[in-house]
């Protein structure tokens, strides 16, 4: 876990505006710090069996927020991306692109049965 200090500096550092504390961007850095001190401690205790649980979910959730903010903004989302230097990969981008296409064709499917 991150302690309070560190964790002030990761959202004076990713904040949006200055009361945002919740922002995708806040969320997503604190979970990649808490990933890294998680990968971290696996890698010496390698049968933590429930850190490992922890590190998925933490994982997950963090692929999630990354998804959702490259749906909002794929300027926020890039400059995150660099900002925190994760990898992304190419299959994630285009899966993104696809669902983007699909949403807009059913948004124009739905504004031609309203009509």
């Amino acid at each position: 876990m991150l302690n309070s200090k560190s964790k002030q500096k990761l959202i004076a550092k990713f904040r949006i505006h200055p009361n945002d504390t919740g922002s995708p961007e806040v969320q997503i850095a604190i979970l990649t710090e808490e990933i890294k001190e998680l990968t971290r401690h696996l890698k010496e205790h390698r049968h933590d069996f429930s850190s490992r649980r922890g590190l998925l979910k933490k994982v997950a959730e963090r692929k999630k927020l990354l998804r959702y903010l490259y749906r909002e903004s794929v300027e926020r989302f890039d400059k995150l991306v660099e900002q925190l230097k994760l990898k992304i990969s190419r299959a994630f981008l285009r899966r993104e692109e696809a669902l983007k296409e699909l949403s807009e064709d059913e948004a124009k499917a739905e504004e031609e049965i309203s009509e």
